[in-house]
């Protein structure tokens, strides 16, 4: 981390020596400060319970079949480099390949601070305008992906699930892992009968592991669920919660006819869809937060 004593060093050192490398290194040193100072700032928005916890995201492809499950891998690969860039930690819970390309479903916990905080940002359905690869007439296609993201509990959580009403189902992993993945039915789905609530693992090669990993993805959704339930009556006379459907875009990615990124919430927008897709999508997560600040105050 750099401190603003060191940018002072510096600076000094520069001045006097008049050392073209040692400006260099100041430039360099003034950027990572902005970026402490941005984060710093950032943080002052997180003040709710939830949002110092680690999370679970979840991401899905609309219909479409493979031009949206393609959009789902992209979107993968977009969160991915973002908390690769944050330095945070994370691991793929489960992975469904698509039938051509793309994935049917992913499922990847992030552990690092404040990822709830950061990521509830990026909560519900992403919109991508492009030349299709997959189309022969090279005609523009929409293609919808949904991510969700809620907070992992961990054990701290206090839900009781009663195990008669889950049902546990295993399969045979697919996707990734080699072929040692594939030889027995090591992969975990749960279904809570109450409330529908479908988790599923197949990250470990272990039964065991990866009923321990659903179960608590399970109890992370069930409490998610219940505060979602008193949250409800404050939500509906706000107004200040919409609900998550095909057509409610939070953000829109366009390759074509020119590129462009704008969030429909925050009206905030870039023409350097590139970074965006390798993972900066740290001033969209800003313009979120303020925007949140702003209607709460």
């Amino acid at each position: 981390m750099i401190h603003e004593e060191d940018l002072d060093i510096l600076l000094e050192l520069a001045l006097e020596d008049q050392d073209e490398s040692l400006e260099t290194e100041l430039q360099k040193s003034l950027k990572q400060f902005r970026l402490t100072l941005d984060d710093y700032e950032l943080r002052q928005l997180l003040s709710h319970d939830d949002d110092s916890l680690n999370c679970i995201v979840t991401i899905h492809p609309g219909a479409g079949g493979t031009e949206s499950q393609d959009w789902a891998e992209m979107l993968y690969r977009m969160y991915t480099r973002f908390l690769d860039l944050r330095g945070w930690s994370w691991k793929t819970l489960d992975y469904l390949p698509g039938d051509e390309a793309g994935l049917k479903d992913a499922t990847i916990e992030v552990r690092g601070d404040f990822a709830f905080g950061y990521l509830k940002a990026e909560n519900g359905i992403h919109r991508l305008v492009r030349i299709s690869p997959f189309d022969s007439n090279s005609r523009r296609h929409t293609s919808f992906a949904s991510v969700y993201v809620y907070p992992l509990y961990d054990t701290e959580i206090e839900i009781t699930i009663d195990m008669s009403e889950v049902r546990v189902d295993t399969y045979r992993a697919s996707g990734a892992g080699g072929q040692h993945i594939n030889k027995t039915d090591s992969a975990v789905r749960l279904t809570h009968a109450p409330t529908g609530v479908v988790v599923q693992c197949q990250n470990e090669r272990s039964q065991h592991k990866n009923k321990e990993t659903a179960m608590k993805m399970l109890k992370a959704r069930l409490y998610k669920l219940e505060q979602e339930k008193e949250q409800a009556k404050m939500d509906q006379l706000a107004s200040s919660k919409t609900e998550i459907g095909w057509g409610n875009q939070i953000r829109s990615y366009v390759f074509h006819p020119y590129t462009m990124v704008k969030d429909h919430r925050t009206k905030h927008e870039t023409g350097n869809i590139q970074a965006v897709m390798n993972g900066e999508i740290d001033n969209f997560i800003k313009a979120y937060l303020l925007n949140q600040m702003g209607s709460e105050s």
